[in-house]
Parts: structure tokens; C-alpha cells; sequence
């Protein structure tokens, strides 16, 4: 998989004359190196449903006179560069309009992205209708007649459907579509369906080329839809409403699942579909440097003007963050992630979507903050090489995921639970030794903690938890860390204090914080209430308690709070790469998260563990030695100045 990639929409009307008409082979070149991009995914079908090529199996756009795919193609690989070839698989506005009986429908019939056919919009098509006949067609006729370097399928997925194709198969079954089970189970195998459809429509023609089908998000714990593809495409566009936490959290899990996978972000203001919109291009720089921070190969999302001609201020801004890239790139292949922490995902565990978010995106903020090494994992993943695991709030322990936590303690792995994590699925008990036994849901919201220990940036306090939390008391195996203190009255009509909430009534409600011989449990859902409130008690609890439990940290850096630091170790090459990134995203209008300043960091200190002897330490790219010393089983080091992305290798 190439580093360099460029994924080029190009969503045309048919209202739109003149389509590719400045195209130029030349033109076309200069851009791709001019962005230093090694590949770049071009377009067979577009969301309007016209194809850019000769066809059969479609209809060409009716404005457009020539072979634009194929021409894309040569000029492209004349220079080097691939070509995965990109279809609109769910959406097809010209054929929705000649058979909106295939579309997806809620059991009110409505049809979705669009909500009607007066509105402009897209309609998206169910799979388990006729058109994945003419959709497998289409891609058919792509891998035949053009040497395509991959397909990229967009806008599919396990979608819910009651369109009558649906509700007509589940009765034939002998089933309801007000059964919600059983259509489930067939809204999973429509997408199988799709997916060995287009795979075997893509490889009886060329058999192990590439190919991706796009949901927007890989979810954590579906391995069996992430495997439906030859690699990944982690769709996070920061500014496009995912942020920049976002790409951390699936990449982190990515990484682990032995896939090719590449970040995508955008050169975009806002998101997809924006014309005339640019980033700042230290933005890209840093976004791209994100990627490989994590192990991931890059794409960056453009969109062709209906001409056909590409836009010299995009590819000038992409080469800004690629030739970067391009420098980098030996340092970054075939790595793997070095951790202390596994975080076990509450969206891998099933739990309700809007819940699982917060619990692993509050998670995730926490330990990028606290700079720790961490992978984010599911039930398949292996435990016995971290230190600790996290259960972060939600995660109930059955006999399943018991037997395999208790192996990982008795073998010396600690746990760190929050909320509810820890407890039996009926929550009447721990399945773990925290010390710890379970009242009952608390009573008061807001409630505070009060903690046993000094904070490193505040005085003790009662402080306030916003989040939902647990009654618990100590048995004889707890050790109390922090208590907790009710408010003297929840609000309501009668009773009521201030402006937002009741305070403490300052006496000791029980323990909140408790360490136990299988790790350490805190009775509030901490991770949540983080990713809501952005709380600072909160963070050096949390901080705290990972410290305790962490019996030695593979690297500790003195990176500001905003800085991400990762650990990606190049067996081949016999050396870890030791990243560190820094930027402030600022919101500027409507929640759109901007980078434009990279401050120039001085006097960055990190050492790492580790126990092989280190020959020598460098900056990467620039190959510059860097003075260090191996001590008492740690390499220590001291960086010159820099900014937004330095890497560090530490040669065995």
C-alpha cells in the first residue's frame, strides 16, 4: 500500500456541461507531483450514478465525450503512480428515480439521506433488491477493462431496511418484519451478500486485487466486516464533525487487527462535497504525520472540478504535508505498536452506540493526554502483553470475558474499572477483585470526590462528578483511595441550589476510589463524564490511578498536555521509532476544529524502557545523532527544538 494517496471525488450533475473538458494528460501529471502523491483513487461512478468511461453496464455521463477513467489511469501510471478506481455503490441518484422501490426504507417507508424526492439530496439503495445485480455489473465491467490498481466501494454497510424486497424475504421465512431479531440477522446477511458479491465480481476478473467497501467507520469488534476487505480506509475527516480525537481511537485498534490501513483525511475546510474550501496547510502536515505516528499509510480527500482540471492550490497544499511524508516513509513501514495499556472498547463489546462513544472516546482523551502507550482492543485480542487493561464505564463482565480477565490477572495484569464496568450483567455483583461489593446505582447527581492523595495541580477538594455513579463499600481485600460525598438534595421543583447544581453536603458517603488485587474500580462513569466535561480532577484521578497500577512505564515524556506521543517498533530494521507530535486545534465557527500555528517545542525530555543495548539514537528524517544514556534498563534523551512531528529512532 502506497504512503501518498489522494482520493479524488468527482460527484457531477448531469446538469453541468463541458464535463472534463480542461482535462490534460500533462496538467493531470504536473498536479500528482506536485503533491508528491503516489497514488491516487479515480472515479468510474459517481453518487449522481453517471459513469466517466465507455460503458455497458451504465450509462457515460451525457455531457462528458471521452474515456475520462481511462485517461486518468495512463497518465497517472505513465508516471508511477496507482490507481485504485473508485464506484458509488449505495447511492445512485438517476437510478433512484427510475426505481425507488429498491431504495432503503424505515418501517414508515421513508427513505433516508435525502427524506423525500423534493428535497436535493441522495437516496440510498438496499442490497437485497435488483440493483446489486446491475451494481455487480458495473464493477465487473471496471476490473475487465481497466487496470485498475484497486476498487473502492462507497456508502455501504450493515444498513437497517423495510423496503418490500425486505419485508417480502422475511416472510417468506416464516418470519415478521416487526421482528426485530430475525431482521437483524437479515440486514447482516444482505451485506455479507454484497460483499462476496462484489469481491468475487472484482477477483474472477483479477483475482487478489485490492478491494475496500466504505461505512464511513471501521467498528471495533466486527473483525468479520473489517476481513470482508483486502485492507482499511479509516475515514476521519477532524474538521468534517469526527475531530482530531477520533482517528487515535480507530487507528489504535486498527493497528492491532493485522490489516494494511491507510488514515483518511481531507484537504477540505469542512468536509466531502466542499468546492473552493482549503485547510491550512500545517493542518495536513500535522493530520498526515497522525497517521504515521499510528502505523497508518495517509489519503487525502479532494474533489475534481467538473472540467476536469486539477487545482494547483490543492496539490500545492498536499505537497506541502507529502514531501514530508515522502521523507519519512522508511521509518514507517511495517511496523507494529509498542503499549503498556490495552483499552477494551465498549462499541467492540456491543454496547448502544451513543453510550459506547463516550465511554471510549473519554478513554482515549485520557491517555493521549497522560501520554501513554495504548492499543484499543476487542475480545480476540490477546491481553498477556500489557500491563493494564481498562474497562471504561459500561462494560459488564460475563462468563466469557471473566475467564479471560482473571487468566490476565493471575498472570499479574491489573485492571482499571469505572462505573459499571466490572459488575456481573445484572449487576448484583463483582466479577472481579477490587475489593469492592455493590449497593446499587447511586442516588445523587452530581455527586464528588473527595481523594485520599494530592492532585498535581490542585488542592484537595471535594470535587464534582458529573457523570453517573455506583454505591459500593469496602470488603476486607479493598483499599480505600478516594471517598465519595453526596449532594445534600438532587434538583428539583422544592429543591434546588444555585444555578447548576447542589453542593457536597462535605461528609463521607463511602469509598469512590478503591484498589483491590485485581486492579483499581472508581464508582463513577470517570470516562464519560471526561469526554463531556473535560473535567481536570477528573484526568489526574484517572492519571493517578493508571500510574499505580502501571509497575513500570515504557516511555514518560514531559510533552505538553495537547502533545501525542507513540511507540512503533520495525522488527526488520531491529528498532523502535519513537514519535512525538504537537498542535493546538482551535474552533473557529460552527465547531470546526482548525490547526494553523506549530509551535516550536524546546527542552522535550522522554525516556524509554527498554532492556536490549541501544547502539545508537537519531532524529528521523534528518538522520541526525542524538546524545542519550542507557541506564538502569531506560534510554534517555533530550530533544533539540522542533515542531509538530519529530521521530526518533532508537537502533538496537
Amino acid at each position: 500500500m502506497r504512503f501518498r494517496q489522494v482520493h479524488l471525488d468527482f460527484h457531477t450533475s448531469e446538469a453541468i456541461e463541458g464535463i472534463g473538458s480542461r482535462f490534460s494528460k500533462q496538467q493531470f501529471q504536473d498536479m500528482l507531483k506536485l503533491g508528491h502523491v503516489d497514488s491516487i483513487t479515480v472515479f468510474a461512478k459517481c453518487h449522481h450514478g453517471w459513469a466517466y468511461h465507455p460503458t455497458t453496464a451504465n450509462e457515460m455521463h451525457p455531457h462528458l465525450s471521452f474515456d475520462l477513467l481511462g485517461a486518468q489511469i495512463e497518465a497517472a501510471h505513465e508516471i508511477g503512480v496507482k490507481t485504485p478506481v473508485y464506484l458509488s455503490a449505495g447511492l445512485d441518484e438517476k437510478l433512484a428515480r427510475r426505481h425507488p422501490e429498491w431504495l432503503i426504507r424505515d418501517p414508515q417507508e421513508k427513505v433516508n439521506w435525502a427524506p423525500d424526492f423534493m428535497t436535493p439530496g441522495y437516496h440510498q439503495f438496499c442490497m437485497n433488491t435488483p440493483y446489486l445485480d446491475i451494481l455487480a455489473a458495473q464493477v465487473r465491467e471496471v476490473a475487465s477493462n481497466y487496470d485498475a490498481d484497486g476498487i473502492f466501494l462507497d456508502i455501504v454497510g450493515v444498513r437497517e431496511c423495510y423496503c418490500q424486497y425486505c419485508v417480502a424475504e422475511i416472510r417468506r421465512r416464516g418470519s415478521d418484519p416487526r421482528n426485530l431479531e430475525d431482521m437483524r440477522a437479515l440486514w447482516e446477511e444482505t451485506y455479507q451478500r454484497y460483499a462476496n458479491t462484489m469481491n468475487d465480481a472484482v477477483h474472477a476478473v483479477k483475482p487478489g486485487l485490492p478491494v475496500f467497501h466504505n461505512s464511513g467507520h471501521v467498528k471495533r469488534g466486527r473483525r468479520d466486516l473489517a476481513k470482508l476487505n483486502t485492507h482499511l480506509e479509516l475515514e476521519s475527516l477532524p474538521t468534517g464533525g469526527w475531530g482530531y480525537d477520533h482517528f487515535p481511537l480507530s487507528a489504535r485498534y486498527a493497528q492491532g487487527l493485522g490489516m494494511d490501513f491507510l488514515g483518511m483525511t481531507g484537504k477540505f475546510h469542512t468536509s466531502w462535497g466542499e468546492f473552493g474550501g482549503y485547510k491550512h496547510p500545517n493542518a495536513l502536515k500535522y493530520e498526515t504525520a497522525l497517521s504515521l505516528a499510528n502505523g497508518a499509510r495517509i489519503s487525502i480527500g479532494d474533489q475534481l472540478h467538473p472540467t476536469g482540471y486539477m487545482d494547483p492550490a490543492t496539490y500545492a497544499l498536499i505537497g506541502e504535508a507529502y514531501k514530508e511524508v515522502e521523507a519519512k516513509e522508511e521509518w514507517c513501514r511495517e511496523v507494529t505498536s509498542v503499549a503498556d495499556i490495552a483499552l477494551l472498547s465498549a462499541e467492540a463489546l456491543g454496547v448502544p452506540n451513543s453510550v459506547a462513544q463516550l465511554a471510549d472516546s473519554g478513554a482515549v482523551r485520557i491517555l493521549l493526554e497522560g501520554h501513554y502507550l495504548f492499543d484499543v482492543v476487542d475480545l480476540e485480542n490477546d491481553l498477556t502483553s500489557y500491563q493494564v487493561v481498562i474497562l471504561p464505564d459500561v462494560i459488564p463482565v460475563g462468563e466469557p470475558l471473566k475467564r479471560k480477565l482473571e487468566a490476565y490477572a493471575k498472570n499479574g495484569g491489573k485492571i482499571l474499572a469505572t462505573g459499571r464496568s466490572g459488575l456481573s450483567p445484572d449487576g448484583t455483583r463483582f466479577e472481579l477483585d477490587f475489593g469492592v461489593k455493590p449497593l446499587g446505582d447511586a442516588v445523587f447527581k452530581p455527586s464528588y470526590v473527595r481523594p485520599d492523595f494530592e492532585l498535581p495541580s490542585l488542592r484537595n477538594a471535594s470535587f464534582v462528578i458529573y457523570a453517573d455513579g455506583q454505591d459500593i463499600e469496602l470488603d476486607g481485600n479493598g483499599t480505600k483511595l478516594a471517598s465519595r460525598e453526596n449532594s445534600y438534595f438532587n434538583r428539583d421543583l422544592f429543591t434546588f441550589c444555585s444555578h447548576q447544581h447542589t453542593p457536597s453536603d462535605l461528609r463521607d458517603a463511602g469509598p469512590g476510589l478503591v484498589e483491590g488485587p485485581a486492579g483499581i474500580y472508581a464508582a463513577w462513569n470517570l470516562f464519560e463524564d471526561y469526554a463531556q466535561k473535560g473535567s481536570l480532577p477528573v484526568k489526574e484521578i484517572l492519571h493517578y490511578a493508571l500510574d499505580r497500577l502501571l509497575s513500570r512505564k515504557k516511555l514518560c515524556t514531559n510533552l505538553p498536555a495537547q502533545g501525542v506521543t507513540t511507540l512503533q517498533a520495525q522488527p526488520a530494521d531491529n528498532r523502535w521509532i519513537h514519535h512525538l507530535l504537537y498542535a493546538s486545534p482551535v474552533r473557529r465557527g460552527q465547531n470546526v476544529e482548525v490547526i494553523e500555528d506549530l509551535p516550536v517545542l524546546s527542552g522535550t525530555e522522554a525516556a524509554v524502557a527498554v532492556s536490549a543495548p541501544v547502539r545508537e539514537v537519531y532524529l528521523a528524517p534528518q538522520r541526525t545523532p542524538l546524545p542519550f544514556r542507557q541506564e538502569d534498563g531506560c534510554v534517555r534523551y533530550t530533544l533539540p527544538p522542533w515542531s509538530c512531528h519529530q521521530m526518533v529512532v532508537l537502533q538496537f
